[in-house]
């Protein structure tokens, strides 16, 4: 069954939705309920330039909860994906919280917007300080509020850029909440920020694809312990979700087996040589 679905989710990853009228005033309303001045500065500071930096194309819109809280997987292949999707999901009408680099939050004005929007710090290097990511994110969630978790953990070390092996914590934070986990893939961003690259702005308006797939079917572990059987054949059910999503967009087959940086002798966090 899981498989029949992962093959629906595929046929359907390719035809982008007409936004109607009904839509975006729905979305405002939306918007409305969980946003303050900050989310509007940081508004006014980014959707203008996303406006023409891309022309985004997006399906799956009302896999995405009209209300309460959610978790957000995205495939993950550029350092711009956050404010793709963040701009997709502003549009749809849900404010974005993501996990991001603590480091961040210490840059001036945007550390201070990034607080004020309830976004999550997450210590790349370890070591157990700072706050624990997850408890920030279940806060999120027991308010309501959207949680946008990169499985992956990093920029895909896949050279093809296809989704690679998953860490568990987007199913973790869904278990324990228990809210849906909608998987989610995006293609295009990546030719005006490629991984590790340098930008390329001309020509403006460049065409992004975005697909929000099916929520993923956790009930077979939803009843029984968070344990690390449950989170990792979870995981392995959210990635497989994921590459079937973007594979539609792609237009071509996954492949069979995910990329694994240690099996390679990737780090899996910081910058590598493509």
């Amino acid at each position: 069954m899981a498989r029949r679905g992962v093959r629906a989710q595929r046929a359907r990853a390719s035809t982008p939705e007409p936004r109607r009228g009904s839509d975006r005033g729905r979305a405002r309303r939306a918007r409305r309920a969980e946003t303050n001045a900050a989310w509007y500065t940081l508004a006014v500071l980014l959707v203008p330039t996303l406006r023409v930096l891309m022309r985004q194309e997006v399906a799956g819109a009302a896999n995405v909860p009209a209300g309460g809280a959610f978790v957000l997987a995205p495939n993950h292949t550029t350092n711009l994906d956050p404010v793709t999707m963040g701009l997709a999901l502003w549009d749809i009408g849900r404010p974005p919280h993501f996990l991001a680099k603590e480091s961040l939050f210490r840059v001036p004005v945007l550390g201070a917007l990034m607080r004020a929007t309830s976004q999550v710090p997450v210590a790349r290097a370890g070591g157990g300080r700072g706050p624990d990511p997850v408890r920030a994110a279940r806060e999120i969630a027991r308010r309501g509020g959207s949680v946008i978790v990169y499985p992956e953990g990093s920029l895909t070390r896949d050279p093809a850029l296809w989704p690679m092996r998953g860490k568990t914590g987007a199913v973790r934070i869904a278990l324990e909440a228990g809210i849906p986990l909608v998987p989610a893939v995006h293609w295009g961003d990546q030719e005006i920020l490629p991984t590790y690259g340098r930008p390329r702005l001309w020509p403006p308006r460049r065409r992004v694809r975005i697909v929000f797939g099916d929520p993923v079917d956790l009930s077979p572990w939803r009843d029984g312990p968070v344990d690390q059987a449950a989170l990792r054949a979870g995981t392995d059910l959210l990635m497989a979700s994921i590459a079937a999503l973007l594979a539609g967009l792609r237009g071509e087959a996954a492949p069979v087996e995910r990329w694994d940086p240690a099996a390679h002798g990737q780090s899996e966090i910081g910058r590598i040589d493509p």
